[in-house]
């Protein structure tokens, strides 16, 4: 049986106005009683007398059941969600770093405090992705699950390839657009997938991993030669994050720009769109298509959140609490293209094989084959020296792919 909603809200930006406009353009029977916010001087659509300065107007008021998240600050977002969970209290968020850096604790909140909280919207915008990890995919074997997780950089990559602009020209245009912060590290520097993406590992195979295990190499990097190079393949280069299964008892993780192929799901995917690829042991491969960014369709996905609380629904993190769980692991051997001036560079990323390798005055590129940990112990120097690093379509999970599925079936031959 439903139950009544009444909301309090932390933040007014492009998220809360998106919520509160599609909950205002039909009779949802929400009931928003107040909104905090940190700049009371702004002008605002809504009534005076729904804002507040005030954090406890919210978590303090025994008749707001429901929390909704929706500010920038991830610390400043986990001391109200943490409050809001120990007091009982639903919450929905979309802040992805704060939920990745703190899930497994989060997630012993609600356990112990008989609360809810859930994210929808901050994985993917409007892809449902979570729950459809957490549902359909609960008792399923999953082999990766990767895709474009990020509107800004895919938007970049999309002015890049399509309208022949420069990396700088196509990253102006998106701040301008406001798909981009002033300070785009977080997009381009592949940190946003990568808190995205340890969400999503949770859910596909609950395993929790701190983000700044993982690997994330961005596109801020990104070079003419690098682009002459995808088009003589024709090629694109997207930013993708991936988690895969090694083996039956490990998964690794890590965020890198992939070159795609024509008849790739994700080479179509373009602007501030948003596409997951889920590959699986029984229901095979299947591909979530949306937009990944903006007000309205992040909005969507919030309010599905605060609809599912009408019926009490909550993550229940099945596969975490399955006895045989599967371990993190830096041990894959990755099929990677380096562009680089530095000629010391690639002896001490160390790599295994090298397919292909070119040198010119003006720059020198390699492909081969090398293990992840080397990126990670190699990182810092891969940017310091502004070399770029990209997954090619020779990528080891395109080849072991079926070995696995075999091995997770119990298919030979």
């Amino acid at each position: 049986m439903s139950k009544q909603i009444t909301i309090g809200m932390f933040g007014f930006g492009v998220v809360g106005h998106g919520l509160v406009d599609i909950i205002q353009s039909k009779n949802f029977n929400l009931a928003i009683k107040k909104i905090v916010i940190k700049h009371p001087e702004k002008k605002r659509t809504l009534p005076a007398e729904l804002f507040a300065t005030d954090r406890s107007e919210v978590l303090d008021d025994p008749e707001i059941n429901t929390v909704v998240e929706l500010i920038n600050d991830a610390d400043a977002a986990y001391a109200l969600v943490k409050e809001a969970l120990q007091k009982g209290k639903n919450v929905v968020s979309a802040n992805k770093k704060m939920i990745a850096e703190h899930l497994e604790e989060l997630v012993e909140l609600q356990h112990s405090n008989g609360s809810s909280l859930l994210y929808e919207g901050a994985v993917c915008g409007s892809i449902p992705i979570i729950r459809n990890l957490e549902e359909y995919y609960d008792n399923e074997l999953l082999y990766e699950v990767s895709g474009i997780f990020n509107g800004s950089s895919n938007y970049i990559l999309s002015k890049v390839f399509n309208d022949n602009v420069s990396y700088e020209a196509a990253l102006k245009e998106a701040q301008d657009l406001g798909f981009a912060e002033t300070d785009p590290t977080l997009d381009v520097g592949g940190y946003d997938p990568k808190y995205k993406l340890a969400i999503a590992a949770a859910h596909a195979y609950g395993t929790f991993i701190r983000p700044e295990d993982i690997l994330n190499i961005g596109i801020d990097t990104l070079s003419v030669h690098d682009l002459q190079y995808a088009r003589e393949k024709g090629w694109k280069i997207k930013l993708v994050p991936t988690v895969r299964k090694i083996d039956d008892e490990q998964i690794a993780l890590y965020v890198l720009p992939r070159f795609v192929k024509p008849g790739d799901l994700l080479y179509q995917v373009e602007n501030e769109f948003n596409g997951v690829i889920v590959q699986a042991a029984f229901a095979e491969k299947q591909f979530f298509y949306g937009k990944g960014a903006g007000g309205h369709p992040t909005g969507a996905a919030v309010l599905s959140d605060i609809m599912a609380l009408r019926y009490d629904y909550h993550y229940e993190y099945k596969k975490a609490l399955q006895d045989k769980k599967v371990s993190f692991s830096n041990n894959p051997v990755l099929d990677v293209y380096l562009r680089y001036n530095d000629d010391s560079l690639p002896d001490e990323i160390g790599f295994s094989t090298v397919n292909e390798k070119f040198s010119s005055p003006t720059h020198k590129y390699l492909t081969g084959t090398v293990h992840l940990q080397n990126l990670i112990d190699n990182r810092d120097r891969i940017l310091g020296n502004r070399a770029f690093i990209a997954a090619t379509p020779r990528s080891v999970a395109a080849h072991v792919s079926d070995h696995v599925l075999d091995e997770l079936t119990g298919v030979s031959g």
